[in-house]
């Protein structure tokens, strides 16, 4: 399927993004604490609604 080169260069540039990714997330973290203060809700709110909409579809089929 894929080659043993391609493998290689997908794990490492897998790996490398997720440092850079983990690294520059920290960079921010001081901004992200002031801009972004109450979003967990909104993630909360909008997973209950992906709930409630299988929920609906589990008891309706």
């Amino acid at each position: 399927m894929f080659s043993t080169g391609q493998l290689i260069f997908g794990i490492l540039f897998f790996i490398i993004f997720a440092i850079v990714i983990a690294f520059q997330y920290r960079k921010d973290l001081k901004l992200h604490k002031r801009y972004y203060k109450g979003t967990i809700w909104v993630l909360l709110a909008f997973i209950g609604f992906i709930g409630m909409i299988a929920a609906v579809k589990f008891i309706f089929m």
